[in-house]
């Protein structure tokens, strides 16, 4: 009988021992370069506060927003070498590493944040890519068409880009080479004050940034460039071994929210677009159209940029063809 009472404690202190161990709780660490008062800062650390919630406090997630753990350009570093466990930044800060992502990147002229970002995570289902193998990728985001801001000198047709230095990066750095100007590749954390400082003539980048970043503080021109539409990948991914380590049902709770926050992220691109151009105006900053005829010859000058691109990923054995082809089928939807 003391043998078996013996057993029984033995038996329920292992059982204890187990659920305890099952829902152990996880703390991970979140790194973000968006500076912590911006809409896809705020959407991330309400992520973190989601997952909590959703997993019954099973996963707490520190946050740490305006590159206090991580600079932009080692975030994705930083996730794979587990100096931060989730991050969120863009791809176009690491050129030529994302070359089956970077096709999103293009001058595809988006019409919306919210295509962009369909268009940006149905590439990564589609074509699974190797390049983002040493990380789990939660999802990705993308803001709606980048156009041209420039601080003194309105630019109306192509030629009025020769001699500016304009800030960009990735792909949207191409385009400018494209379109006759000369390119600075820095991140939109340096842009204010290379504007400001005179460093660049303009920057190529979304309207929210006017007001998101303040930018509409050190620019005064907004060409309407939307047949080369480009759009910027943000990507928020976890330390694969941290993926790992969660039970089943975790992954699958976060895969739900991923699903929904992506969406939320396009909607906040667009909903900031309106608020930047409301705040661009505000400051005394004008509109340049593009005449249809000068819209089609910016259109055609961005084409290399394509044909680039397809050429330097076939040197990695991928198909950039294709991958143009179903962003172009993509965007039709």
């Amino acid at each position: 009988m003391k043998k078996l009472s013996l057993t029984l404690v033995a038996f329920f202190a292992l059982s204890v021992a187990l659920t305890s161990l099952a829902w152990a709780e996880v703390t991970l660490s979140y790194s973000n370069f968006f500076p912590p008062t911006h809409i896809h800062s705020k959407l991330a650390e309400q992520w973190c506060k989601e997952v909590e919630k959703r997993t019954d406090g099973k996963v707490k997630i520190n946050y740490y927003p305006g590159s206090t753990l991580t600079k932009a350009k080692q975030n994705y570093d930083g996730v794979v070498e587990g100096i931060s466990d989730i991050g969120m930044s863009c791809l176009a800060y690491s050129r030529g590493r994302f070359p089956t992502m970077a096709a999103v990147d293009l001058p595809m002229g988006y019409a919306s944040g919210v295509q962009a970002t369909q268009v940006a995570n149905a590439v990564y289902k589609k074509f699974d890519p190797k390049e983002l193998s040493d990380v789990q990728p939660m999802y990705f985001h993308a803001h709606g068409p980048g156009l041209l801001f420039t601080t003194e000198k309105p630019v109306a047709v192509m030629e009025d880009l020769a001699g500016l230095k304009i800030r960009a990066t990735g792909n949207s750095a191409k385009l400018i080479k494209a379109l006759g100007g000369t390119p600075v590749a820095k991140s939109m954390s340096e842009n204010y004050q290379l504007l400001q400082k005179g460093v660049v003539d303009g920057s190529i980048h979304p309207v929210e940034s006017n007001k998101g970043w303040k930018l509409a503080e050190v620019v005064k021109f907004g060409t309407e460039s939307f047949s080369v539409g480009y759009t910027t990948t943000f990507f928020v991914v976890m330390n694969k071994d941290k993926w790992d380590a969660l039970d089943a049902e975790t992954q699958k709770i976060i895969s739900e929210i991923n699903d929904e926050w992506a969406l939320k992220h396009g909607q906040a691109w667009d909903e900031a677009d309106a608020e930047g151009k409301a705040y661009f105006l505000e400051k005394g900053g004008k509109f340049i159209p593009l005449s249809a005829e000068e819209s089609a010859r910016w259109a055609k000058a961005a084409q290399p940029v394509m044909r680039e691109y397809e050429k330097n990923v076939a040197e990695k054995g991928i198909d950039g063809k294709a991958v143009v082809e179903f962003i172009e089928a993509e965007m039709a939807k």
